[in-house]
């Protein structure tokens, strides 16, 4: 009886385990993908980005290799870095005044960010899958009034 039982039992077929590469899960893709510095050879205002690019972007560079570095002279222009992202968004933190603490928290910002229009997390705005008129109801706003 128990030689049935078992050949009654139909196979438990499992569909493939594995899983596409997506942040997050198995795997990380960088979403910056260039790093932009541009500078004034001249002005004061450009001084403490000077001074990071000669003593700490190589150091930044060997530990983003995923990331393009590109330093860019601009005369008469205040210092900026621009980080240029995968979804074709780009951000733009303008230096003047940084020392260079602040300028290593940008760039640490801008190789962490995902290039995303920011979002207002106060008011969610309602997004619905399916056209549906909205509004509040009023039984005196139509041709024949509610009655209870």
């Amino acid at each position: 009886m128990a030689s049935k039982l078992t050949s009654a039992v139909k196979p438990f077929l499992r569909a493939q385990q594995h899983s596409l590469p997506a942040n997050g899960h198995g795997s990380f893709i960088p979403q910056i993908r260039k790093l932009v510095f541009e500078f004034c050879d001249s002005w004061a205002s450009s001084t403490n980005l000077r001074a990071y690019i000669h003593n700490h972007l190589e150091d930044i560079a060997r530990a983003n290799p995923h990331v393009e570095f590109v330093v860019r002279q601009r005369s008469c222009r205040e210092p900026v870095i621009r980080g240029f992202y995968i979804n074709n968004r780009d951000k733009v933190i303008g230096l003047k005044g940084f020392e260079v603490n602040g300028i290593d928290k940008k760039v640490q910002l801008l190789l962490d960010s995902s290039g995303a229009k920011i979002k207002p997390l106060k008011r969610l705005t309602v997004e619905s899958k399916s056209e549906a008129t909205r509004g509040i109801w009023s039984g005196l706003h139509v041709e024949e009034p509610f009655r209870i």
